[in-house]
């Protein structure tokens, strides 16, 4: 039997156990306890210190932004009462709603957001892009921010507003002053739900109880946008690395939602007429492999080109998401087909269907020499392994010498901030994933950025592909627009700043006990009733 077989076998076994009658109090907090089990282990804290989107989601219960997206992607006021625009572009102010407070009661001050905004903008990648255009956020008041701009900022709402990987989060400005390459050791927020971190475990549990200060909007609950009004006193978070083991609890009724099953459990958990199964992200997943820029052999231009002529889309997706051909699209470019910048332009790029002989010959003449290309592999979170086992073997095959070394996801996310030299703790590469919404245009991409230092884990450098962003931002008609995200799509597959590996629907499941799940490119916990 084929191991993804022996898994979904093994997940519709009949539990050990029979299940016990519980107590009425015990049931009445039972219904105002919400149980989740993330995708992989919340192990960073630092709602900005890392781009992991475990990190992001809890960000979202601990913490509150300036302005909230709806699932169409349509910013809207949240901390902030509204603002106005003055000079041209050149002047915004945002005036923030009374009676804000943080967990510690503290009053939300402007100084805060500023701070907050501060830190934020040195690791975002639309933050980075902000700041080349900021000339300073005022505080003439409590209530009041003044964005000064030396040049026009147009997505200065969706910039404050939007949801990943680093959403804008207010925090105390004696955090906010934390330097930003280094991480938080204290959580205080001003969201729905208090941390608590008496309770935290990495690799076990994280659990948030309600912040009963928390003053929330009136609008309907959308997204991040609108009322964030909690219907349970209390969220666990339970990691189980298991796939079976997450179905089997779900069944049980052990745990309340799982976030990304397996897909080859889906059909047994959809059999389950307790169990509500759905694509929860209408956008979907952006997975691609990083390499490493700074280090051989993957500096070199011409093995990177060979690694993006080698990999196979379909294949990744096909190992990924089995048979159910509408649960991914492959092949893809570097935008998200359904964005507004997607492009055809150097498509054959990416387009697959290379033999292993050709390759062979191309990897020779790149002037590789059989250098070892490490490749971190997450062994416990089962879309990455599935994926990096898919790249892994076809690398191998056509001649890379793949330190194929397995790891568990958190140690991947310590490990990938290393520039050192691969025997010194350093790497080559590694298979990550954004929410494809993410790639609907260069703004937010965070794999086109090619600044250097300053750009994500792989640390590309390019001032090319860099002034095409800036032309891109500056365009002044839909046309010259398109134009510069072609250039843009071009030039990043050209330098191969990372191998796009496809664009997959990740399915969640949750039980029919859960009432007011809202849709969006990330699990959110409020507006959510448990019966």
């Amino acid at each position: 039997m084929k191991r993804r077989n022996l898994i979904a076998a093994a997940a519709l076994l009949p539990l050990a156990r029979p299940a016990l009658t519980r107590p009425a109090l015990a049931q009445n907090a039972a219904a105002k306890t919400l149980v989740f089990v993330p995708a992989t282990n919340l192990n960073s804290l630092d709602p900005i210190w890392t781009t992991a989107t475990v990190t992001r989601n809890y960000s979202f219960l601990v913490f509150d932004t300036l302005y909230g997206v709806t699932a169409g992607m349509e910013a809207r006021p949240q901390m902030a009462e509204g603002h106005t625009v003055d000079d041209d572009g050149l002047r915004w102010t945002v005036r923030l709603r009374p009676g804000l407070r943080f967990h510690d009661n503290e009053p939300v001050r402007a100084r805060d957001c500023a701070a907050s905004l501060a830190r934020w903008m040195k690791r975002d990648i639309v933050g980075q892009q902000l700041a080349t255009r900021l000339d300073a956020i005022e505080t003439p008041d409590d209530r009041t921010l003044m964005f000064r701009l030396r040049k026009p900022f147009p997505a200065l709402l969706f910039a404050l507003a939007r949801s990943q990987p680093n959403a804008a989060v207010m925090m105390p400005e004696r955090l906010a002053n934390v330097d930003a390459y280094k991480q938080l050791s204290e959580v205080v927020g001003s969201g729905p739900m208090r941390f608590v971190p008496g309770e935290y475990v990495s690799g076990s549990q994280a659990v948030f109880t309600k912040f009963e200060n928390y003053r929330s909007r009136d609008e309907p609950a959308d997204f991040t946008a609108g009322a964030k009004r909690m219907g349970v006193d209390r969220v666990e978070w339970r990691i189980l690395p298991d796939p079976a083991t997450q179905a089997n609890a779900l069944r049980a009724g052990e745990v309340d939602w799982v976030e990304a099953p397996l897909p080859d459990l889906l059909d047994g958990l959809r059999a389950d007429r307790n169990l509500v199964v759905e694509h929860q992200d209408p956008f979907g997943i952006a997975p691609f492999l990083r390499l490493n820029h700074t280090q051989p052999p993957t500096s070199s231009l011409a093995f990177r080109q060979v690694v993006l002529a080698a990999v196979e889309q379909a294949e990744v997706m096909a190992a990924l998401m089995g048979e159910d051909r509408t649960a991914y699209n492959a092949p893809v470019g570097m935008y998200m087909p359904t964005g507004e910048s997607v492009s055809p332009v150097g498509m054959e790029l990416v387009a697959g269907g290379k033999s292993d002989d050709e390759l062979r010959k191309r990897l020779a003449a790149s002037g590789y020499n059989g250098e070892k290309f490490l490749l971190m592999h997450p062994t416990d979170q089962h879309f990455y392994d599935v994926m990096t086992s898919v790249v892994s073997e076809r690398l191998k095959r056509i001649g890379v010498n793949v330190d194929d070394l397995a790891m568990d996801y958190g140690t991947v996310v310590q490990r990938r901030v290393s520039k050192e030299p691969l025997a010194k703790g350093g790497w080559s590469a590694f298979v990550a994933g954004f929410p494809a919404v993410d790639n609907g245009s260069p703004l937010a991409s965070s794999g086109l950025r090619a600044n250097g230092a300053a750009a994500w884990f792989g640390w590309p450098d390019d001032p090319k592909l860099e002034a095409l962003r800036e032309a891109w931002m500056d365009a002044a008609t839909p046309a010259t627009r398109q134009k510069a995200a072609d250039d843009i799509q071009m030039r990043a597959l050209e330098q191969v700043m990372y191998v796009p590996l496809g664009q997959y629907f990740q399915s969640t499941a949750y039980r029919r006990s859960l009432t007011g799940v809202l849709k969006g490119p990330a699990p959110v916990f409020w507006n959510i009733s448990k019966s």
